[in-house]
Protein backbone atom coordinates (compact mmCIF):
# COMPACT_ATOMS: atom_id res chain seq x y z
CA UNK A 1 0.00 0.00 0.00
CA UNK A 2 1.23 3.49 -0.88
CA UNK A 3 0.41 5.61 2.17
CA UNK A 4 0.84 9.38 2.44
CA UNK A 5 0.84 11.22 5.79
CA UNK A 6 -0.31 14.83 5.62
CA UNK A 7 -0.28 17.28 8.54
CA UNK A 8 -2.36 20.43 8.75
CA UNK A 9 -5.22 19.10 6.62
CA UNK A 10 -7.94 21.20 8.24
CA UNK A 11 -7.43 24.28 6.09
CA UNK A 12 -5.13 26.19 3.75
CA UNK A 13 -2.29 24.48 1.92
CA UNK A 14 -2.74 21.19 3.77
CA UNK A 15 -6.38 20.90 2.81
CA UNK A 16 -5.80 21.94 -0.80
CA UNK A 17 -2.94 19.45 -1.13
CA UNK A 18 -4.90 16.57 0.38
CA UNK A 19 -7.83 17.11 -1.98
CA UNK A 20 -5.65 17.48 -5.06
CA UNK A 21 -3.70 14.31 -4.20
CA UNK A 22 -6.98 12.43 -3.87
CA UNK A 23 -8.15 13.75 -7.22
CA UNK A 24 -4.95 12.56 -8.89
CA UNK A 25 -4.89 9.22 -7.11
CA UNK A 26 -1.17 9.34 -6.37
CA UNK A 27 -1.48 7.20 -3.23
CA UNK A 28 -3.79 4.39 -2.23
CA UNK A 29 -4.17 5.53 1.39
CA UNK A 30 -3.95 8.82 3.29
CA UNK A 31 -3.25 9.38 6.99
CA UNK A 32 -4.69 12.80 7.79
CA UNK A 33 -3.23 14.67 10.76
CA UNK A 34 -4.92 17.60 12.46
CA UNK A 35 -6.42 18.95 15.66
CA UNK A 36 -9.85 20.30 14.67
CA UNK A 37 -12.20 17.37 14.18
CA UNK A 38 -14.85 19.26 12.21
CA UNK A 39 -12.34 20.73 9.76
CA UNK A 40 -10.58 17.39 9.36
CA UNK A 41 -13.82 15.60 8.54
CA UNK A 42 -14.75 18.21 5.95
CA UNK A 43 -11.45 17.63 4.18
CA UNK A 44 -11.83 13.87 4.48
CA UNK A 45 -15.32 14.00 2.97
CA UNK A 46 -14.08 16.02 0.00
CA UNK A 47 -11.24 13.56 -0.56
CA UNK A 48 -13.47 10.51 -0.36
CA UNK A 49 -15.37 11.65 -3.46
CA UNK A 50 -12.33 10.57 -5.47
CA UNK A 51 -11.17 7.54 -3.47
CA UNK A 52 -12.33 4.02 -2.56
CA UNK A 53 -14.05 3.53 0.77
CA UNK A 54 -11.56 3.43 3.64
CA UNK A 55 -8.72 5.11 1.75
CA UNK A 56 -8.48 7.92 4.33
CA UNK A 57 -8.17 7.85 8.10
CA UNK A 58 -8.05 10.70 10.60
CA UNK A 59 -5.46 10.96 13.38
CA UNK A 60 -6.10 13.68 15.93
CA UNK A 61 -3.12 15.36 17.57
CA UNK A 62 -2.24 18.88 18.66
CA UNK A 63 1.32 19.44 17.43
CA UNK A 64 1.93 21.64 20.46
CA UNK A 65 2.54 18.23 22.08
CA UNK A 66 5.01 16.59 19.66
CA UNK A 67 5.86 13.87 22.17
CA UNK A 68 2.65 12.14 21.05
CA UNK A 69 3.91 11.75 17.47
CA UNK A 70 5.77 8.40 17.84
CA UNK A 71 2.56 6.63 18.88
CA UNK A 72 0.66 8.21 15.97
CA UNK A 73 3.24 7.08 13.40
CA UNK A 74 3.35 3.60 14.87
CA UNK A 75 -0.44 3.42 14.60
CA UNK A 76 -0.38 4.60 10.97
CA UNK A 77 2.18 1.97 10.04
CA UNK A 78 0.09 -0.67 11.81
CA UNK A 79 -3.10 0.47 10.07
CA UNK A 80 -1.70 0.65 6.52
CA UNK A 81 1.42 -1.50 6.51
CA UNK A 82 3.71 0.97 4.76
CA UNK A 83 4.55 4.68 4.87
CA UNK A 84 5.46 6.02 1.44
CA UNK A 85 5.37 9.80 1.85
CA UNK A 86 5.31 12.40 4.63
CA UNK A 87 4.09 15.95 4.04
CA UNK A 88 4.83 18.34 6.92
CA UNK A 89 2.46 21.21 6.10
CA UNK A 90 1.04 22.30 9.47
CA UNK A 91 2.30 25.62 10.77
CA UNK A 92 1.81 28.20 13.50
CA UNK A 93 2.67 31.86 13.95
CA UNK A 94 2.46 34.51 16.65
CA UNK A 95 4.08 37.51 14.95
CA UNK A 96 5.76 39.78 17.47
CA UNK A 97 8.98 41.73 17.78
CA UNK A 98 11.90 40.72 20.00
CA UNK A 99 10.83 42.83 22.97
CA UNK A 100 7.22 41.62 22.88
CA UNK A 101 7.81 37.93 22.19
CA UNK A 102 7.49 35.73 25.25
CA UNK A 103 9.47 32.55 25.78
CA UNK A 104 6.19 30.65 25.87
CA UNK A 105 5.20 31.97 22.42
CA UNK A 106 8.66 31.26 21.01
CA UNK A 107 8.56 27.69 22.31
CA UNK A 108 5.05 27.13 20.97
CA UNK A 109 6.07 28.29 17.49
CA UNK A 110 9.07 25.97 17.47
CA UNK A 111 7.07 23.02 18.77
CA UNK A 112 4.70 23.19 15.81
CA UNK A 113 7.06 24.42 13.08
CA UNK A 114 10.30 22.62 13.98
CA UNK A 115 9.94 19.97 16.69
CA UNK A 116 6.82 18.35 15.20
CA UNK A 117 8.30 17.99 11.69
CA UNK A 118 11.50 16.64 13.26
CA UNK A 119 9.55 14.03 15.23
CA UNK A 120 7.45 13.02 12.23
CA UNK A 121 10.54 12.65 10.06
CA UNK A 122 12.46 10.68 12.66
CA UNK A 123 9.62 8.30 13.35
CA UNK A 124 8.59 7.85 9.71
CA UNK A 125 12.14 7.15 8.55
CA UNK A 126 12.24 4.16 10.91
CA UNK A 127 9.71 2.55 8.55
CA UNK A 128 10.48 4.32 5.27
CA UNK A 129 14.14 3.29 5.21
CA UNK A 130 13.10 -0.23 4.22
CA UNK A 131 11.55 0.81 0.88
CA UNK A 132 12.45 4.48 0.38
CA UNK A 133 9.94 7.25 -0.13
CA UNK A 134 9.52 11.01 -0.07
CA UNK A 135 9.43 13.68 2.63
CA UNK A 136 8.24 17.20 1.86
CA UNK A 137 8.46 20.12 4.28
CA UNK A 138 6.60 23.38 3.80
CA UNK A 139 8.77 26.27 4.98
CA UNK A 140 8.33 29.90 3.88
CA UNK A 141 10.13 32.75 2.16
CA UNK A 142 10.03 34.31 5.63
CA UNK A 143 12.80 31.88 6.55
CA UNK A 144 15.06 33.21 3.80
CA UNK A 145 15.16 36.97 4.37
CA UNK A 146 14.91 39.31 7.40
CA UNK A 147 11.32 39.73 8.61
CA UNK A 148 11.23 42.30 11.42
CA UNK A 149 8.38 41.63 13.81
CA UNK A 150 8.11 37.95 12.81
CA UNK A 151 11.08 36.68 14.82
CA UNK A 152 9.83 33.31 16.04
CA UNK A 153 8.05 32.41 12.80
CA UNK A 154 10.85 33.46 10.44
CA UNK A 155 13.57 31.74 12.45
CA UNK A 156 11.52 28.54 12.75
CA UNK A 157 11.09 28.38 8.99
CA UNK A 158 14.81 28.99 8.49
CA UNK A 159 15.43 26.01 10.76
CA UNK A 160 13.08 23.85 8.69
CA UNK A 161 14.88 24.80 5.48
CA UNK A 162 18.22 23.83 7.05
CA UNK A 163 16.83 20.55 8.40
CA UNK A 164 15.51 19.63 4.97
CA UNK A 165 18.83 20.30 3.27
CA UNK A 166 20.75 18.31 5.88
CA UNK A 167 18.42 15.32 5.71
CA UNK A 168 18.54 15.20 1.92
CA UNK A 169 22.12 14.01 2.20
CA UNK A 170 21.66 11.98 5.36
CA UNK A 171 18.69 9.94 4.11
CA UNK A 172 19.79 9.36 0.53
CA UNK A 173 21.30 6.01 1.47
CA UNK A 174 17.80 4.77 2.26
CA UNK A 175 16.33 5.95 -1.03
CA UNK A 176 14.40 8.68 0.77
CA UNK A 177 14.10 12.00 -1.09
CA UNK A 178 13.61 15.17 0.97
CA UNK A 179 11.95 18.24 -0.54
CA UNK A 180 11.46 21.72 0.87
CA UNK A 181 9.14 24.36 -0.54
CA UNK A 182 8.98 27.98 0.57
CA UNK A 183 5.75 29.67 -0.49
CA UNK A 184 5.56 33.44 -0.71
CA UNK A 185 2.40 35.32 0.24
CA UNK A 186 -0.46 32.83 0.24
CA UNK A 187 -4.08 33.29 1.32
CA UNK A 188 -4.19 31.08 4.42
CA UNK A 189 -5.34 31.55 8.02
CA UNK A 190 -1.70 31.77 9.03
CA UNK A 191 -1.05 34.54 6.51
CA UNK A 192 -4.05 36.42 7.89
CA UNK A 193 -2.32 36.56 11.28
CA UNK A 194 0.90 37.80 9.70
CA UNK A 195 -0.78 40.45 7.53
CA UNK A 196 -4.32 41.07 8.82
CA UNK A 197 -5.01 44.02 6.53
CA UNK A 198 -4.01 42.29 3.31
CA UNK A 199 -6.64 41.47 0.67
CA UNK A 200 -6.39 37.66 0.24
CA UNK A 201 -7.74 37.85 -3.31
CA UNK A 202 -4.63 39.72 -4.43
CA UNK A 203 -2.13 37.02 -3.43
CA UNK A 204 -1.37 33.39 -4.20
CA UNK A 205 -3.97 30.79 -3.25
CA UNK A 206 -3.43 27.47 -1.41
CA UNK A 207 -4.33 25.57 -4.58
CA UNK A 208 -1.34 27.11 -6.36
CA UNK A 209 1.04 25.72 -3.74
CA UNK A 210 -0.78 22.38 -3.69
CA UNK A 211 -0.14 22.01 -7.42
CA UNK A 212 3.61 22.27 -6.90
CA UNK A 213 3.59 19.91 -3.92
CA UNK A 214 1.66 17.26 -5.82
CA UNK A 215 4.09 17.47 -8.72
CA UNK A 216 7.03 16.97 -6.35
CA UNK A 217 5.62 13.95 -4.50
CA UNK A 218 4.61 12.27 -7.74
CA UNK A 219 6.76 9.11 -7.99
CA UNK A 220 7.90 10.21 -11.45
CA UNK A 221 9.71 13.26 -9.98
CA UNK A 222 13.33 12.30 -9.23
CA UNK A 223 15.37 15.48 -9.70
CA UNK A 224 14.31 18.33 -7.41
CA UNK A 225 15.03 17.08 -3.90
CA UNK A 226 17.62 18.84 -1.78
CA UNK A 227 16.61 22.32 -2.85
CA UNK A 228 14.62 25.06 -1.19
CA UNK A 229 12.00 25.59 -3.87
CA UNK A 230 10.44 29.04 -3.76
CA UNK A 231 6.80 29.25 -4.85
CA UNK A 232 5.54 32.64 -5.91
CA UNK A 233 2.74 33.69 -8.22
CA UNK A 234 2.73 37.03 -9.99
CA UNK A 235 -0.67 38.59 -9.38
CA UNK A 236 -2.36 41.03 -11.75
CA UNK A 237 -2.91 44.49 -10.35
Amino acid sequence: MATCIITGIGSGIGKATAILLAQRGLFSHYALIGRNDDDMRKTQNEMQQYLPEGATKLYHIDLVNPEGIPAIVEKINSDFGEITALLNIAGYTDPKSLLTTTLESFELTYKVNVFAPFMFMRECVKYMRQNGGKILNVASTAGMTPRPGWLSYASSKAALISMSETLTAELSEYGIMVYCVSPGRCATKLRKRLAPDEDPTTIMQPEDVAEVICNLVNPDEQCLDGQNIVIRKQMKR
